[in-house]
């Protein structure tokens, strides 16, 4: 299997698995498997003529089945009288050779290295929980007392994390080698049957100690060992094994199409995330073919940040249309190698049963659905490392349209494109319409990297379309302002797409941009074709700082000031902009700043609705006249905020002269296109059409 699960944090903490064991803890015992499950295992460590200590036997039938296979040397022990008393009487005709002990198992008295294993079946699991761990550590002492050089302790455990640490801690500072094998339970489907796997814990006595730990896993009996460096990263994996069965059961045992399961499958050998599987069931309603149980969706590379894939409301959306009762949708990493759509489906088949609704047979043929048939195509074309924003990558893509894109993305939150902007041909202008991403084209690109540049024309994001068409506010291509310059002061670079088409195709205009981050102006530069001159600069600082500087010296007036920044805190429920910038402070200085007829216009991107009132409330107060506009498929809406000091400030005025407006305003952007011929597209009346009074 080359394929190991990570699954979500929702499995990550200490406190579920607390309660996960709390609540097992009376079944325990049957938990542990029989001779059938264990045998594999048990025999390729220990062999039939070793003198083997069995500690803590209880009255589990192992050491009968074992002796009955030829293992004749089993010395049992418990604490337990009357265990033993009915284990000897149990096996005193047909087994003779097999005796039981009254033993204490941290004070034996047998003699030091004289057994060649030791075999644990929960005994440590048990102990571990008394006395803070002493008894079991009392217990391992003297077992490896007894064991020989060469000898192992084999424990087969539940691997709750206080216990196995405990355990791999005691013997890695002996220096024993650690191995621990994960024996995953079939895809069972009986809801009354254990969800986690069992754990074989293989600990092996050397003469000297290592001088570094001998940490490995093993997925089976004979699986690819895993070697690691550190007890940490053990018990993280024991922890993904673990949740990775806690999720399958959940699975196999029902449905729920209002929770988003999501688990990520990382290589075997370098660890690195391949492909993220995200389970969407149908609601309990709909109509679905009886045949149409399970389907696996492959999302074409460089599409996974699109709406209809990354959102829950939009992976529900292509659930309904595919209309299978389960459908797991599959999403390709960056800086991983597929070769085609059957490679792909040959490396996820072994695992796609473990998915499947309940009632699926388990030889129905499971169908894999893509766009066109291909896996997309996406090239990594620089990496590096943001003091400010972390680790992040350049990345072309093809869309769905077919066309090319590049795009930012930091990889702290990948799911979300920092910037894009289209690709075309170096040598050939651009003539291409606005986006139709409804037909896929062939995978490959028909031109090489190195001779493709930035459209400046194309805006890819829908919301600085928004923000370009609220310019018609300021009356921006109208007769009576020809020749009138422009200020534009914007705060947020990015890719630099956005002052660069103000640069481009706005007559008169002038753009000073405020970004804090000198690694995404780099990368703006050298990648997305940004360009400084005497009428688009950068401010490399603070916006708020940079906002306050303005208001204190005065005498600096903008017709525009935009706010384009996103929000690094992901645990507040407004991703754009940082809530310092709409503080009722700050939007006074905003105001400030502009001249009597400016417009302040502002990115929001707000899923709280709480705060979303919270911070429309302060800016109204600050600005008399605001008209939004909604991103349609996305959280974003554009603000438009008049200072109301003039008589087309009134929002039941603007509304009429606002299609006349729009149109100036494309006759502005069409007449002043750049000298290598290329064009704006953008219809900035069909912007304003859906524009509301905030």
């Amino acid at each position: 299997m080359s394929l190991l699960p990570r699954t979500a944090e929702e499995f990550s903490s200490a406190e579920y698995w607390e309660k996960f064991f709390k609540k097992r803890g009376e079944k325990a015992f049957e938990w542990y498997g029989d001779y059938n499950k264990l045998c594999g295992v048990l025999h390729k460590y220990i062999k039939t003529q070793d003198k083997v200590l069995v500690v803590g036997c209880g009255n589990s039938e192992l050491s009968e089945q074992l002796y009955d296979v030829g293992y004749k040397h089993l010395t049992n022990i418990d604490i337990s009288e009357t265990v033993v008393t009915h284990m000897n009487q149990r096996n005193a005709e047909r087994r003779p050779g097999l005796t039981f002990q009254q033993v204490d198992a941290t004070q034996t008295l047998y003699e030091d290295a004289s057994y060649q294993a030791a075999l644990d079946k929960g005994t440590l699991d048990a102990m571990a929980s008394e006395e803070e761990g002493a008894l079991a550590r009392k217990m391992l002492t003297e077992v490896g007392r007894v064991l020989s050089v060469g000898a192992r302790y084999v424990c087969v455990t539940l691997a709750q994390e206080s216990v196995i640490r405990l355990a791999v801690e005691h013997f890695v500072q002996l220096g024993w080698a650690v191995r621990l094998h994960c024996l995953q339970e079939e895809s069972g489907k009986d809801e009354d049957s254990f969800a986690l796997p069992v754990f074989v814990l293989v600990c092996t006595k050397f003469r000297q100690p290592m001088p570094a730990p001998i940490l490995e896993m093993c997925l089976g009996e004979d699986g690819a060992l895993n070697r690691l460096t550190q007890v940490a990263e053990l018990l993280s994996a024991v922890r993904e094994h673990q949740a990775y069965s806690v999720l399958r059961k959940r699975l196999r045992t029902g449905t729920d199409a209002s929770s988003n399961l999501s688990l990520t499958l990382c290589h075997a050998k370098t660890g690195l995330p391949r492909y993220t599987l995200t389970v969407q069931d149908s609601p309990p309603g709909a109509k679905v073919p009886r045949s149409n149980l399970f389907a696996i969706f492959i999302v074409p590379q460089g599409s996974e940040t699109a709406w209809l894939y990354s959102s829950s409301e939009g992976r529900r959306q292509l659930a309904f249309s595919a209309n299978f009762r389960r459908l797991v949708i599959v999403a390709m990493h960056r800086n991983q190698e597929y070769t085609d759509m059957q490679a792909v489906q040959s490396e996820l088949s072994p695992m796609v049963m473990d998915l499947a609704p309940p009632g699926m047979p388990d030889n129905q043929q499971v169908p894999f659905l893509s766009v066109g048939g291909d896996l997309g195509w996406r090239e990594v074309v620089s990496r590096g490392v943001s003091e400010l924003s972390g680790e992040y990558c350049v990345e072309n893509v093809r869309g769905e349209d077919g066309q090319l894109y590049r795009r930012l993305v930091f990889l702290s939150n990948a799911a979300l494109v920092q910037s894009e902007s289209r690709l075309v041909s170096s040598n050939t202008a651009s003539s291409h319409k606005k986006k139709n991403k409804k037909k896929a084209k062939p995978a490959a690109p028909a031109t090489s990297s190195s001779s493709l540049s930035v459209d400046s024309g194309f805006l890819c994001c829908a919301h600085h379309e928004v923000m370009v068409a609220g310019l018609a506010m300021l009356g921006v291509g109208m007769p009576q302002n020809k020749d009138v310059p422009v200020s534009v002061l914007l705060v947020g670079l990015g890719g630099g797409g956005l002052p660069q088409f103000l640069r481009d195709f706005v007559p008169g205009v002038t753009v000073e941009v405020v970004e804090l981050d000198p690694v995404v102006l780099e990368v703006a530069k050298e990648w997305f074709g940004f360009r400084l001159d005497d009428r688009l600069t950068v401010s490399l600082g603070d916006g708020l700082e940079r906002i306050c500087d303005l208001e204190k010296e005065g005498g600096c007036l903008f017709d525009v000031i935009m706010f384009d920044v996103d929000n690094k805190d992901s645990t507040v429920g407004m991703s754009c902009p940082p809530a310092a910038f709409v503080e009722t402070s700050i939007l006074q200085k905003v105001c400030s700043l502009i001249t009597p007829k400016g417009v302040f216009i502002l990115n929001l991107v707000c899923r709280d609705s709480v705060l979303r009132k919270s911070v429309l409330e302060r800016v109204s107060a600050v600005f008399p006249t605001i008209l939004s506009r909604k991103i349609e498929g996305e959280v974003n809406e554009v603000l438009l905020c008049s200072r109301g000091e003039n008589e087309t400030s009134d929002a039941t005025r603007i509304f009429p002269s606002l299609n006349q407006a729009a149109k100036n305003l494309q006759s502005a952007l069409c007449s002043n296109r750049t000298g290598d011929n290329r064009r704006p597209h953008i219809d900035i009346a069909e912007l304003l059409k859906d524009l509301k009074v905030a």
